[in-house]
């Protein structure tokens, strides 16, 4: 009796939410194509300073924008400063700065189509119940990168904080209706942990056998329009740097995942050749956070410290606007982006390589990911060993001391520059909000849980209690009563 109660509920529920989601896409597809809302929402700060996430969804709300009706939202949990919002008057979107979980579930419920990234689908789990065909942007494969932190953290406090990470990555990993990646190395990646979920099934494999309407491949793009120099920043203008130098320029942050030690390092040797070469970092101070700053930029600083470099011909800046970024990079004469030998280098995607390409920028790079296999292929600049700092010097070195360097260089940069704007770059995803649609085997997940991942019971409070307790002790558990608070106070 039971089994036959509980299939008929499954009937029940099975019907309600097949006749939800049919009448979700039909009245989503009547809409012209500037009609249908697509809502885009960060998971990090939307303002004149921006990190890679807030980057790729001002650029998503560019580029859609010119398609759909957009808004870009971002959630109460990121900490944003109203004053610091970027001028959006050519933004063919609307801004909205969510202080109230509700203003969230608002926003959803007029969508037609919802994009995101981790850890919004976890933070709010009414975007998989909504109706809405749900985007999960997994650019970034965070749990890799987050395994070379935490070293001053005890063994069961890094190992309770990914396994964090890994409850986020199972959960979008089931809640999604399409996946977009930033490479197609990363698109293996992902496939394999959508297998382990049970995403790649009977349904997905026949509503199409090469999975790219469950998964595809939308890369960080750069503008159509080419870098305009509108002031002086760098040369003859910040203290050190004199007109005539050459700049090696380390665009973005610095993270414990990247080898800016051996940069460093380098440094000083050419600096015994050369005291016209300067590196400048343009942002150690990340966008939208209080916490400590990254062991990688106490590490870089006080190595250039001890070497006496800093201030004379190594470089700090806390960080650069998104919209001033192409005068340092016009300024510079080689980018450079070093990381080290790690699983996270194989599957990342160095999203401000493509300033390096956008600006024509010759670079020296690490072997062993995306963007070393571009320089390799399109003849951008050098590739080098990771940690080789004999090699790096002589890259850097035969860079600088090569005549008309940016103009020996340009039509290589033209050739691949083509390929990744943003408008060529975001297709999947156009096409996708054109004509959004549910996942083939969405109604089949609904009634399969996986044990042991947010989506049971396991996830509820008690159990995160639990882990708090066990990997913080008393005072790991009253941090996270006191987060949940913060957080419910929000809702």
């Amino acid at each position: 009796m039971a089994n036959l109660i509980g299939a008929c509920r499954h009937s029940r529920t099975v019907d309600r939410v097949r006749k939800r989601q049919a009448f979700a896409v039909k009245d989503s597809d009547s809409l012209e194509p500037k009609q249908r809302r697509v809502l885009l929402v960060c998971n990090d700060v939307i303002g004149v300073n921006m990190a890679g996430p807030g980057i790729r969804f001002w650029e998503f709300a560019r580029t859609l924008g010119q398609h759909f009706a957009v808004t870009l939202a971002v959630p109460p949990f990121v900490e944003m400063n109203q004053a610091t919002l970027p001028d959006a008057s050519c933004l063919p979107a609307t801004i909205c700065v969510c202080r109230r979980g509700a203003e969230v579930r608002a926003l959803v419920a007029q969508a037609d189509v919802v994009v995101t990234l981790a850890p919004v689908p976890v933070i709010y789990p009414f975007l998989s119940q909504a109706g809405v065909p749900l985007v999960i942007d997994m650019y970034d494969p965070f749990l890799l990168a987050y395994l070379n932190t935490g070293a001053d953290l005890l063994p069961k406090e890094r190992l309770a904080l990914i396994e964090e990470h890994r409850y986020i990555h199972i959960s979008q990993g089931r809640m999604g209706d399409f996946f977009i990646c930033a490479s197609e190395k990363q698109r293996d990646y992902w496939l394999g942990q959508l297998t382990v979920l049970g995403r790649i099934n009977p349904y997905t494999h026949d509503d199409d056998r090469t999975l790219r309407r469950l998964i595809d491949v939308v890369p960080f793009g750069l503008p159509s329009e080419p870098p305009r120099h509108t002031r002086q920043v760098l040369k003859g203008i910040r203290p050190g740097i004199a007109a005539g130098d050459k700049v090696i320029v380390w665009n973005g942050g610095l993270w414990d995942w990247f080898d800016t030690l051996t940069l460093v390092k380098s440094m000083a040797r050419i600096a015994q050749q050369r005291t016209d070469v300067k590196l400048f970092f343009m942002g150690i101070r990340r966008p939208g956070t209080t916490l400590a700053q990254e062991r990688a930029v106490s590490e870089t600083i006080s190595l250039a410290q001890q070497l006496g470099l800093r201030d004379r011909c190594v470089f700090f800046n806390e960080w650069v606007p998104y919209q001033e970024r192409q005068n340092y990079l016009l300024e510079s004469d080689i980018g450079v982006s070093l990381h080290l030998d790690h699983v996270e280098s194989r599957f990342s995607f160095r999203s401000r390589f493509l300033d390096f390409v956008w600006a024509g920028l010759p670079v020296v790079v690490t072997q062993g990911d995306v963007t070393s296999d571009w320089v390799t292929t399109f003849r951008l600049g050098h590739v080098v060993p990771p940690g080789d700092v004999d090699a790096l010097t002589h890259a850097l070195l035969a860079l600088v001391n090569t005549p008309d360097l940016r103009q020996t260089y340009a039509a290589r940069f033209e050739q691949i520059a083509a390929s990744y704007r943003w408008d060529v770059a975001a297709r999947p995803l156009i096409d996708f909000c054109a004509r959004p649609h549910f996942a083939a085997d969405r109604l089949h997940l609904a009634h399969i849980p996986v044990a042991g991942t947010p989506l049971s019971r396991w996830w509820k409070l008690p159990g995160k209690a639990w882990q708090a307790l066990r990997a913080g002790g008393g005072a790991g558990l009253m941090r996270r009563i006191n987060e949940y608070i913060q957080w419910k106070q929000k809702q």
